[in-house]
């Protein structure tokens, strides 16, 4: 968790700079939270074309808006809501094909990582062809409302007021729906024999 908290010290630097003026924090910030908004959209959407889009047009409208972030600590809350709200106007629009299954290849291993250590998965079989493709049909196969709760918990490590505020929902919702995704989760694995339940909570 340390990582996470020097990860997220430079985020909140960075948005200062950028505050103050300092446009040298500009590209630094841009490779962060790109990263980080493609990611998020690609679990939503499961197409890369439209993932690189939606990041891109999300990094657009926070350089426009810039000015409003009053609070430079909750600057990738505040990222992650322009996110959200482009990634939902783009599905009204159709843009996107929800219910097509990702490519086997295409799970960035990120994911595989983060989901090993919240014990979702067992660590020796994290990066093995099989486990991505079921790895890929599990995710994508979450419910947006789960899905958007695991990516926001589970792989940016949020907090449950952050992930509630981005929702727009109470953080007993954000509490419920993960519950239910880690247990869909590791329903789902156990029947596809990369998981025994047995000992876990």
């Amino acid at each position: 968790m340390s990582g996470a908290r020097v990860e997220l010290g430079e985020e909140v630097e960075l948005a200062r700079r950028l505050i103050a003026g300092d446009e040298t924090a500009r590209e630094r910030f841009i490779e962060t939270f790109q990263k980080k908004v493609f990611q998020y959209s690609y679990l939503s959407c499961g197409q890369r074309e439209d993932a690189e889009e939606v990041a891109q047009e999300t990094l657009l409208k926070v350089w426009e808006h810039f000015d409003e972030l009053r609070e430079p600590e909750h600057i990738k809350s505040w990222v992650f809501r322009i996110a959200r709200n482009v990634c939902l106007t783009r599905r009204r629009r159709s843009e996107f094909a929800p219910c097509e299954e990702m490519s086997i290849e295409k799970v960035p291993t990120e994911w595989q990582g983060g989901l090993a250590d919240k014990g979702y998965l067992p660590e020796d079989l994290t990066y093995q062809h099989e486990l991505r493709r079921v790895l890929a049909r599990v995710i994508h196969g979450l419910p947006e409302k789960y899905r958007s709760v695991v990516v926001m918990r589970d792989l940016e490590e949020m907090s449950i007021d952050e992930t509630a505020g981005i929702l727009g929902v109470t953080e007993s919702v954000v509490k419920t729906r993960l519950k239910r995704a880690r247990g869909l989760m590791r329903k789902r694995l156990e029947v596809e024999g990369f998981l025994s339940l047995s000992g876990r909570n």
